[in-house]
């Protein structure tokens, strides 16, 4: 299994019982993952692991960056947290590491307005910021998903989810971003990372994720 291959695999892997076990309560399946690392395999999840280690070196190359060496991926991703975590200090977001992997949670209710998928302007400047990140630091491969809460339609909320997923992909190309590098998807209602029975649970799940991760030679 190539490298890249690997490294977009073991996080899940790791998880996967702790998510089953969310799954179930009293025996019954129940669709509803908690936890934020939950959350992330739910973000994975959805994408059904569709891209592979030739996706990853496709997207450099056609970025034109390289490929990362196995050890120099520590430090260059604990790096690339360290400046992602300044950008959205005071906005509610969140940036999170499991293994090599990246994954920074942005609420729907910072980044956009109730049932919109136009980004907020008061939250533009701090997106910008990771966007320059996102380019510096382009030894990388980033899945942005789009979640919703339960509320409404479920062919709707799908909808909403996608549309909140390109447009924070578009926005990271329009300031930098190679769009090669970018796989933008939405997820709907399906991975909760709280329960839709509170208003509470409703607002985080109604979140964008994006999922960062190195390719490596």
């Amino acid at each position: 299994m190539a490298a890249w291959t690997r490294n977009r695999i073991l996080p899940l892997v790791a998880l996967a019982p702790l998510a089953l076990a969310a799954c179930q309560t009293g025996g019954q399946p129940n669709r509803t993952l908690t936890g934020a690392g939950i959350g992330a395999v739910g973000g994975a999840a959805a994408g059904a692991i569709i891209d592979d280690d030739e996706r990853g070196r496709g997207a450099l190359i056609g970025a034109g960056a390289g490929a990362l060496l196995g050890g120099a991926v520590g430090a260059y991703m604990d790096n690339q947290q360290a400046q992602l975590t300044q950008d959205l200090q005071g906005t509610g977001a969140t940036v999170q590491r499991q293994g090599d992997v990246l994954y920074v949670q942005l609420p729907a209710d910072v980044t956009f307005g109730f049932d919109q998928y136009d980004i907020q302007p008061q939250f533009i400047g701090s997106l910008s910021q990771v966007a320059s990140t996102l380019a510096k630091y382009d030894q990388t491969v980033i899945d942005v998903t789009g979640h919703t809460d339960s509320t409404g339609d479920f062919d709707y909320n799908q909808r909403l989810s996608e549309e909140r997923a390109n447009s924070v992909a578009n926005f990271l190309v329009a300031n930098g971003v190679a769009r090669q590098r970018i796989l933008p998807r939405g997820a709907g209602e399906s991975f909760p990372i709280m329960t839709n029975e509170t208003e509470a649970g409703r607002q985080a799940n109604r979140r964008v994720e994006m999922q960062i991760r190195p390719v490596t030679q």
